[in-house]
């Protein structure tokens, strides 16, 4: 299972958040923000180096606008920009952006 980042979104992720089925149970829903990185592997459905997962927004505050990225051991923290996601057809067309996400322990 290798697919592209256009095909996650476009295929997949487009089709969890328009409330329609997948016909294949291959990425699971995990709130990955409440899990330390280390037992992430032990979680997803397939996958030995990269693992993939839908997950759900969770705020701090209700609809406030920071995530709740928060675990028993540490935090999750996003470093650097948010990088762009471009369409292969028209590499002007943004279809989503990529966060990088670095743990901390304490």
């Amino acid at each position: 299972f290798h697919p592209t980042e256009e095909e996650l979104l476009g295929f997949y992720l487009s089709r969890v958040a328009l409330g329609k089925k997948l016909h294949f149970d291959i990425i699971g829903t995990l709130n990955i923000y409440r899990h330390d990185p280390w037992d992430l592997p032990g979680m997803a459905k397939i996958g030995e180096r990269e693992w993939y997962f839908f997950v759900p927004r969770d705020r701090k505050a209700g609809s406030g606008g920071r995530p709740n990225r928060t675990t028993e051991r540490g935090f999750w923290k996003a470093t650097g920009s948010d990088r762009a996601i471009r369409s292969t057809g028209d590499h002007k067309r943004v279809i989503g952006l990529k966060k990088t996400l670095v743990f901390y322990q304490g």
